[in-house]
């Protein structure tokens, strides 16, 4: 899966478990470990799980495996290594504080 193709399945996939505030950001260039991050939110820690787990499942359905997943015992913040694509799926609270967006945005 070219990585275009990857950022639109990861933020399909994260839709269909209603993630709130999606956000992809084109982080070439400014990191040497990916290209693409999707950051969104989940309404609880069960959410934020649900919304990770699934999108592991999905993308194991293609052929590919997640290089990583972490954060999933707390839930607070799961990150999910695709390569290319970091997802962050993290709780409000968590997101407001690392402000991930304003670090990778510029």
């Amino acid at each position: 899966m070219q990585t275009n193709e990857l950022v639109a399945f990861v933020t399909d996939k994260i839709d269909d478990m209603k993630a709130r505030d999606i956000v992809t950001l084109d982080v070439r260039g400014k990191s040497s470990v990916t290209n693409f991050l999707v950051i969104c939110s989940g309404t609880s820690t069960r959410h934020a799980k649900s919304i990770a787990g699934y999108l592991a499942t999905e993308i194991k359905k293609t052929g590919m495996q997640p290089l990583g997943i972490e954060g999933e015992a707390s839930g607070e913040w799961v990150l999910l290594d695709l390569g290319d694509v970091v997802v962050h799926v993290m709780l409000e609270e968590s997101r407001n504080f690392y402000q991930l967006e304003k670090l990778w945005g510029g």
